[in-house]
């Protein structure tokens, strides 16, 4: 709520100004009812946080799936294909969407579409804008991300297109985790007011299902339901993004190891949670 404060302070004093009065009172007023819904919003979905912090991922999706028609799963074509399956199983038809950067692997390739067809789900798939990829390639080259972090490229690959993505939601899903990166997802929310993608003026509100669970408990679930998965993971590759930034993770090593391995552990996040 801070960088509001500046707004209202410059809101008050123009309104003592007699010629201006009858022009910034109305606006104060629209302002000041923007920050309590704001501040309502917020406060509600610190409640219902803590209201669903023990429950089943299942029953988190059937809450969201109950409060929003326009709602849709992010997958990324690893092992958070687990809610695609718990998602469709509570609403099939709902939108499931996915981030192709253009420097997938060719087995996570095939597995979107192995999940695709298994649920028979018309999965959509996301593109960077063709011109910005082509600048920074031109620009720098294929492999530019080795040289001065991945923050660029994957501001362009997958922060554009997610982006433009939710602009037209009310709501997603994402995968995220707890244990997934300590120095980063340790504080995530169940569910969260995503300020950073939401339209000018609206809400999207952001669930995150599984934070609480392991990823023993993850493929605990993906083995028990049959659930299709990406075959990379039985070569060693625990979390999975792009073929250039993603290797296998030796014994002891945490599954973010594995990403942009040539870069601080701090900095190994993409962009897409914030």
């Amino acid at each position: 709520m801070a960088p509001l404060s500046p707004v209202i302070s410059l809101a008050r004093v123009s309104i003592f100004k007699p010629n201006n009065a009858l022009v910034f009172l109305p606006a104060l007023k629209r302002l000041k009812a923007f920050i309590d819904e704001i501040m309502n919003d917020s406060i509600d979905l610190v409640d219902l946080d803590k209201q669903l912090q023990n429950a089943e991922p299942q029953d988190i999706l059937a809450h969201a799936i109950q409060q929003h028609e326009n709602i849709a799963i992010s997958f990324s074509g690893a092992e958070d294909v687990a809610l695609v399956d718990m998602a469709v199983r509570l609403k099939p038809g709902i939108q499931v969407f996915c981030l192709d950067t253009g420097r997938l692997h060719p087995a996570t390739y095939q597995f979107i579409d192995r999940v695709k067809k298994h649920y028979d789900i018309d999965l959509q798939i996301l593109f960077p804008d063709a011109e910005a990829v082509q600048a920074l390639v031109n620009e720098k080259g294929m492999f530019s991300f080795y040289e001065d972090t991945h923050k660029e490229c994957c501001a362009i690959r997958k922060v554009g297109p997610l982006r433009k993505k939710l602009l037209t939601l009310d709501a997603w899903v994402t995968g995220q985790r707890k244990d997934q990166s300590p120095g980063t997802r340790a504080s995530i929310p169940v569910i969260q007011n995503d300020r950073v993608f939401a339209r000018q003026g609206e809400t999207l509100t952001k669930y995150n299902p599984v934070v609480n669970w392991t990823s023993k408990q993850v493929w605990d679930y993906i083995r028990n339901n049959d659930v299709p998965y990406n075959l990379l993971h039985d070569q060693g590759y625990i979390s999975i993004g792009c073929e250039p930034c993603t290797r296998p993770t030796g014994p002891g090593q945490h599954e973010r190891e594995g990403r942009w391995w040539w870069e601080e552990e701090t900095k190994k996040e993409c962009g897409l949670h914030r």
